[in-house]
C-alpha cells in the first residue's frame, strides 16, 4: 500500500520527458555561458562555479536525510539552480559567497518549501538577491584580474559610450555567465531546439523591454537610439534571465495568455529599474516579482471549462 499514489481523474498527458531529462539539457545548454565565464574570467571563475553547485547539490541531499526523505538530487535541479546561482555572481567575490547563497536557495526558497515544484519563486535569483542585500559591496564589485572599472551597463547608465561588440562577444565586466550574448544565445537555440522552453516568455519580454525602455528614456529625454537599445539588450543578466529563469517551469504561468502578460510585466519592469532606479540592473528583481504575481496572473487568464461560464441567451 506504501507505494500507492493518488492521482487526479482522466484523461492524463503522457509524455517521454522526465525532470532529470529536462534539468540536463538545461545544463548543456549552460555550460557555452559558463565556459566561457571560465575563459574570460580565469579559473577563479571555475571554482566559483564548483562551490555553488557543490554546496547547492549537499544542501539539498542533507536535509533529505534529515528529514528521512527519499533523495532527489539525481533529477539534478540542484545542479541546475547551483550553476544558475554562480554563472550570477562577479568572480571576485570570496568562495564562501556562493556556499551561503546556494544554501539559501536550496533549503529555504526551495525544501522549506516542499521541494522542486513547490518553491514560489525562483531559487537561484531569490540566492542571489539575498546575497545582494546581504553583502552589496561584494556583490557589485566587478574588478578582477581581467576587468577593472565599471560594467558596460554602468557605463550606459553614465551616459558613456560603450563598445557593442565586446559585449556580444564578451570581453567585457560583469557577472561569470551574464558577458557574452552569443554563448547564451547559443545555450537558448538548444532549449528551443530540445523542445524544453518556448518564445511565448522570453519573446514578449525582450519585446516589452524594448518598447518601454525606449518610452522611458524619451520621457527622460534622454537619447534612445539603435545603439543604446542593442547594448541594453546585449548587457547585464537580460539574456540569461530572459531564456534561463523566466521560463522556469514552477514560476511561471501555465496559461499561454498568462506567459505573454508575464513577458509584457517583466519587460515593464526591467526597463523601469534600468531606466529610472539607481541602479543599472534589474533583471532578478523583475523575475522575483513576477514569480510572486504568477497566482494572479493565472487567475484571470485560465481558461474556462467547457460547457461552462457562457451566458444564457
Amino acid at each position: 500500500m506504501s507505494e500507492l499514489r493518488k492521482v487526479s481523474s482522466n484523461p492524463h498527458i503522457r509524455d517521454k520527458d522526465t525532470t532529470t531529462r529536462i534539468m540536463l539539457t538545461v545544463v548543456v545548454a549552460l555550460l557555452p555561458a559558463a565556459f566561457f565565464g571560465i575563459y574570460n574570467f580565469g579559473l577563479r571563475a571555475a571554482a566559483v562555479l564548483v562551490i555553488s553547485v557543490a554546496f547547492a547539490v549537499l544542501t539539498e541531499l542533507l536535509f533529505e536525510l534529515l528529514c528521512k526523505k527519499k533523495p532527489t538530487i539525481k533529477d539534478c535541479s540542484a545542479v541546475v539552480t547551483g550553476l544558475l546561482l554562480g554563472m550570477n555572481l562577479p568572480v571576485s567575490v570570496p568562495l564562501w559567497l556562493p556556499a551561503v547563497g546556494s544554501v539559501f536557495a536550496i533549503l529555504v526558497v526551495k525544501m522549506l518549501f516542499g521541494g522542486l515544484g513547490k518553491n514560489f519563486m525562483n531559487p537561484a535569483l531569490a540566492g542571489r538577491c539575498f546575497l545582494l542585500i546581504s553583502f552589496p559591496a561584494l556583490m557589485t564589485n566587478f574588478n578582477c584580474d581581467a576587468y577593472t572599472g565599471a560594467t558596460p551597463l554602468a557605463a550606459l547608465k553614465a551616459g558613456e559610450q560603450v563598445n557593442l561588440m565586446d559585449m556580444i562577444v564578451g570581453r567585457t565586466a560583469g557577472t561569470i555567465g551574464e558577458t557574452s550574448l552569443i554563448a547564451i544565445v547559443v545555450g537558448a537555440c538548444i532549449l528551443i531546439l530540445a523542445g524544453i522552453i518556448d518564445l511565448k516568455v522570453p519573446g514578449s519580454y525582450l519585446v516589452s523591454f524594448v518598447i518601454f525602455a525606449a518610452l522611458f528614456g524619451a520621457l527622460l529625454h534622454r537619447t534612445v537610439d539603435g545603439s543604446f537599445l542593442c547594448a541594453q539588450l546585449a548587457g547585464g543578466g537580460l539574456m540569461l534571465g530572459a531564456f534561463f529563469m523566466a521560463t522556469d517551469y514552477t514560476t511561471r504561468p501555465i496559461t499561454k495568455k498568462g506567459q505573454y502578460v508575464y513577458g509584457v510585466f517583466l519587460g515593464f519592469l526591467t526597463a523601469l529599474f534600468r531606466i529610472f532606479s539607481a541602479s543599472a540592473e534589474g533583471v532578478s528583481y523583475a523575475i522575483l516579482l513576477g514569480n510572486l504575481l504568477v497566482p494572479l496572473i493565472e487567475k484571470y487568464t485560465m481558461p474556462k471549462c467547457f460547457g461552462k461560464g457562457g451566458e444564457r441567451s
